[in-house]
C-alpha cells in the first residue's frame, strides 16, 4: 500500500482558513519571587488543517485534549507558541490587538456557556448590539432595528430588546449570543461546544439554526464538540484529536463509514445504536461493536513517547513506542496517523 504524505505548507485556493504546524505549550513554573520553569503542559502540538469557504470543519475529541486551545488561538484569544494561522490569505499569526480589531469583523467565536458569556447587567439589545459600538460601526437602519432584525433572524422575538439574559432559558441565551456574533456579518465563525450546556431537546434546535444560517450567510464554521453525533449532522469535514496531536481528517462520509485510526474508531464505537453488529460481510471491524479503553488519557504535562495513544491502543507494538506516526494520506482526502490503521486492505 502505497502512502503519501501530506504537504504542511500548502495553502488550499478554496481555504478560507489555513492552519499548519499549530502548537500552545503552557509552561509549568514554580516559586513565588523568583520563578522558574519547571515544565511545559503540551496542550497542542503540531496541528495542521484548512477550512474551505463555505463549509464546516468539526474538531472532536475527549475533554483534555486540546479542542479548546486550538478554538482560541483560530481567533486569536491565545498566542500560538509556533506554526502559521492564514486567513482569507492573510498571515494573522502573530498579529497584535491594534491590527487584529479590524479582523475581529470577520473571524467571530460562539462560546460553550450561554450563562457566562452574556453580561447579567446588560439588556439583549446592549449585548447585540455591542459589536457596533466597539467596530464604531454605523447602520442604515439604526442600532436598534439592526438588534432587533438580528433576534428574528435567530429566532427570537423583536421585542425581548429590553429584557435581560436572566429572563431568557438556555437556549435563548445561545440564540443571544449567535445574534451577537452574527452582528458584523462575519465570515467565519468558530463554534466551542456551542450545545454541550444545553438540554437534549433544545440542542437540534440550535444545530438546525447554525445549519440555516450557513446556507443563508454563507457562512464557514469551525465547530468544537465530543458529541459525535452532533457533528456528524453538521460537518462536511471531520478532525479527531487525541492529547493535542491530530490524529485523523477526513470528509464526513468517509471518516463515519470508514474510520481508520483506533482511537477515532473507539470513539464512534461509544455512540448508542440500535441492533448492533459485530463484523461486516467483508471482515471489517464495524464501528457498533463496543470498544472499551482501559487506562485514564495520559497527562499532557508528560505525553507518552511517539504515538501518544499506544499506551491505551489494542493494536501497539514497539513500532509505536519509538517512531511517532506521520499524518498520511492513506486515501483521497482522508489523513490517518497510526503505525496499524483499521479498516485498511491488507497489501497484496
Amino acid at each position: 500500500m502505497q502512502v503519501t504524505q501530506p504537504d504542511p505548507a500548502r495553502v488550499s485556493s478554496t481555504a478560507l482558513m489555513s492552519v499548519s504546524g499549530l502548537t500552545k505549550h503552557f509552561p509549568v513554573t514554580r516559586g513565588v519571587i523568583f520563578q522558574r520553569r519547571v515544565g511545559l503542559v503540551r496542550s497542542v502540538d503540531d496541528v495542521s488543517f484548512d477550512v474551505a469557504r463555505g463549509e464546516t470543519l468539526g474538531i472532536v475529541g475527549e475533554s483534555g485534549c486540546g479542542k479548546t486551545t486550538t478554538a482560541r488561538m483560530l481567533v486569536r484569544l491565545i498566542e500560538p507558541t509556533a506554526g502559521q494561522i492564514m486567513f482569507d490569505g492573510r498571515d494573522i499569526t502573530h498579529l497584535r490587538a491594534g491590527a487584529m480589531r479590524p479582523l475581529r469583523r470577520e473571524v467571530q467565536m460562539i462560546f460553550q456557556d450561554p450563562y457566562s458569556s452574556l453580561n447579567p447587567r446588560h439588556t439583549v439589545g446592549a449585548i447585540v448590539g455591542a459589536p457596533f459600538r466597539l467596530q464604531k460601526v454605523k447602520t442604515e437602519k439604526g442600532t436598534k432595528q439592526s438588534v432587533q432584525e438580528l433576534l428574528e433572524l435567530v429566532g427570537l422575538s423583536p421585542e425581548h430588546y429590553n429584557r435581560y439574559p436572566h429572563e431568557f432559558s438556555g437556549g435563548q441565551r445561545q440564540r443571544i449570543g449567535i445574534a451577537r456574533t452574527l452582528a458584523l456579518r462575519p465570515k467565519l465563525i468558530v463554534a466551542d461546544e456551542p450545545v454541550s450546556a444545553l438540554d437534549v431537546s433544545i440542542q437540534a434546535q440550535v444545530i438546525n439554526l447554525l445549519a440555516d444560517l450557513q446556507a443563508e450567510l454563507g457562512l464557514t464554521y469551525v465547530i468544537i464538540a465530543h458529541d459525535l453525533s452532533v457533528i456528524r449532522h453538521v460537518c462536511d469535514e471531520v478532525a479527531v484529536m487525541y492529547l493535542g496531536n491530530l490524529v485523523e481528517r477526513a470528509r464526513r462520509a468517509d471518516l463515519y463509514e470508514r474510520p481508520r485510526h483506533p482511537y477515532t474508531v473507539a470513539l464512534l464505537s461509544a455512540v448508542p445504536r440500535p441492533e448492533p453488529l459485530q463484523r461486516t460481510q467483508d471482515g471489517r471491524r464495524d464501528r457498533r461493536e463496543r470498544i472499551r479503553l482501559t487506562g485514564d488519557v495520559p497527562s499532557p504535562l508528560n505525553p507518552p513517547s511517539a504515538c501518544r495513544f499506544h499506551t491505551r491502543c489494542w493494536k501497539a507494538q514497539e513500532v509505536c513506542r519509538t517512531v511517532p506516526p506521520p499524518l498520511a494520506e492513506l486515501a483521497p482526502g482522508h489523513y490517518v496517523a497510526c503505525h496499524f490503521p483499521e479498516n485498511t486492505p491488507a497489501p497484496s
